[in-house]
């Protein structure tokens, strides 16, 4: 196994977001040549999920039942 360590500095969190982001497209474009990367970082889980949605909504909200609204 290799390692790589990249510090990022400066970065705001929608750059941080995106960086991950782009770096998880690098590690699945790389997949099929047989290279296994591992991301780690804070939240990385949260962030892809959210970064590659596709505009689907996956979040579940309370529902308000019909008979009670506007009362």
């Amino acid at each position: 196994m290799k390692t790589v360590t990249i510090n990022v500095e400066g970065a705001s969190q929608s750059q941080w977001s995106t960086f991950l982001l782009e770096l998880n497209l690098m590690k699945k474009a790389w997949k099929r040549y047989g290279v296994d990367a591992k991301l780690k970082a804070p939240n990385i889980n949260k962030i892809i999920t959210l970064g590659t949605s596709n505009g689907v909504d996956n979040t579940k909200r309370r529902t308000i039942p019909t008979n009670t609204r506007n009362r």
